[in-house]
């Protein structure tokens, strides 16, 4: 494994997305057993403008690439199992999805937990207790979404491939062969993941919105807004030290949050599942011959 680099990926529908340096794969097993590959090049905005590859600022980039990427490898995993064969969403569509996805975004964990705290702050004194207060409140939020969702069938299916990403990540990365053997033997939880980046952003969110007092509801809900893109790009340098192999031990400290929530985002995979995410790592592995520059994050 080069140092420089980390391999990550994402689980969708019956199947696993990897990300490399130079391209990226999607392996989905499909109803007959076989298994698809598809494999694109990969292509960043930073490279036409290398200033976003500046700290603080490539966090946000690559937050939108991966939500792009993600719903093109959703969209094709997803095309697998029509029933009949289906145009596969354009640009406009893709644009549509992403909208409607960070709307939902904000107004679960942004506008809905600005709502309580609403209701809440006249009895709560110290505004660090406040936002400590409403951090809470958005973690409640996500774990009960999570917990709502993975009652869905298909939801644990992607849990399990989840499971599988993280397990051929953290075995490739160990050197060891990727057998589903050896795979198998690895474990679930990864530091990149893109849960544990969820939970950065939250206690990120909390000491830089400490600064700013306790404005009124919209004010407080448009001021979130506007720091998401600091709050995401520390929280993105963050998760970067994290994936060191010798991260200090504060980011270690600070990664256990993230860690303990995996439990609910992963599954254990079966064998076939693993063969499919060796498969797509297999492939982005070939196509950079196991070589890279920058790291990626891990997104579930």
């Amino acid at each position: 494994m080069a140092d420089n680099f980390f391999y990550g990926g994402q689980a969708v529908i019956e199947g696993v997305m990897m990300r490399g340096r130079t391209s990226l794969a999607i392996a989905v097993r499909k109803e007959n057993g076989e298994i698809v590959t598809k494999e694109e090049p990969l292509s960043s905005i930073s490279q036409r403008y290398p200033f976003l590859k500046w700290p603080l600022l490539r966090g946000s980039v690559a937050l939108v690439e991966a939500m792009v990427l993600g719903i093109k490898a959703l969209n094709y995993s997803a095309s697998q199992f029509a029933q009949e064969e289906e145009e596969q969403l354009g640009p406009k569509e893709i644009a549509i999805t992403l909208a409607m996805s960070v709307g939902l975004t904000v107004g679960l964990f942004i506008v809905l937990p600005a709502f309580v705290i609403r209701q809440v702050q006249a009895h709560v004194a110290s505004n660090v207790l406040l936002n400590m207060i409403e951090g809470a409140v958005k973690l409640a939020f996500f774990i009960a979404y999570v917990a709502a969702i993975s009652t869905m069938k298909e939801i644990r299916r992607v849990f399990q491939y989840h499971g599988a990403e993280h397990k051929a990540i953290n075995c490739y990365e160990a050197g060891d062969p990727l057998t589903v053997e050896n795979v198998r033997a690895h474990s679930l939880i990864h530091k990149r993941c893109g849960t544990s980046f969820i939970i950065f952003v939250l206690m990120v969110s909390i000491f830089i919105f400490s600064f700013f007092g306790r404005p009124p509801f919209l004010q407080r809900v448009l001021l979130h807004l506007a720091i998401l893109p600091l709050v995401a790009g520390i929280s993105y340098e963050i998760i970067r030290l994290a994936g060191r192999k010798n991260s200090p031990w504060i980011i270690d400290i600070l990664s256990r949050p993230g860690m303990w929530t995996q439990k609910l985002t992963t599954r254990e995979p079966d064998d076939q599942q693993i063969e499919v995410a060796i498969r797509s790592l297999n492939a982005v592995l070939a196509r950079d011959g196991g070589a890279g520059s920058e790291s990626q994050l891990v997104v579930p």
